[in-house]
């Protein structure tokens, strides 16, 4: 990538040579305990040496030359936390079945609570695709061990007073790999984070 200082690939302890692969690269590689993304999110961030760290899926969905956007705010003085939004620069990936309707219903009632509670203007919370000043992301002593964990960020990012921006990014259809997300078993779990994060923590 030739925007970033650092690149460390959080390994699931995966067997389809992704390890084997990234240090032949010459890249930092860490393994996680297969807990989740949220886990591997917050591991991640132990082992960051620069001052702005950029968190981008490995499935090819998110586009690398969005970097620069991203960063840019923070550079700029103009935020601390920059998340990519799909609902402005579209999405290959968030369509056409009943699971893609009902993941993007539900991200649209979490990112309404969120813009209702602090007085902001988010179109999206659940995009993995993002750049926060590394400061900022220790000091939010994040929690959630699975995707939750996005909008965690955003929560705690605006509850202790940091700066929430976004930009458009399109999410292109994954390259590879699928979710592993099932609707039925974390639309609860999303809905309690939300609650928890929101009006009880």
């Amino acid at each position: 990538l030739p925007y970033a200082g650092e690149i460390i690939v959080v390994d699931g302890h995966s067997c389809d040579r992704t390890r084997e692969i990234a240090e032949g690269l010459a890249v930092k590689v860490i393994l996680d305990h297969k807990k989740g993304k949220g886990e591997a999110l917050r591991h991640s961030t132990k082992h960051v040496s620069g001052d702005i760290i950029v968190f981008i899926d490995a499935d090819g969905s998110h586009d690398p030359e969005d970097i620069p956007k991203l960063v840019e705010p923070i550079l700029r003085n103009e935020a601390d936390h920059v998340s990519g939004s799909r609902l402005i620069g579209g999405s290959s990936e968030l369509h056409g079945g009943f699971d893609e309707c009902f993941r993007l219903m539900g991200s649209s009632f979490i990112t309404a609570c969120i813009n209702w509670k602090f007085k902001v203007r988010l179109s999206e919370s659940q995009n993995g695709f993002r750049a926060i000043r590394a400061d900022v992301i220790r000091q939010l002593d994040l929690k959630e061990n699975i995707t939750t964990i996005e909008q965690e960020m955003i929560i705690k990012t605006l509850k202790k007073g940091f700066r929430m921006g976004e930009v458009p990014s399109h999410e292109h259809k994954r390259m590879a790999g699928y979710s592993k997300i099932s609707l039925k078993k974390v639309w609860f779990r999303y809905v309690c984070t939300l609650v928890k994060y929101l009006f009880l923590s």
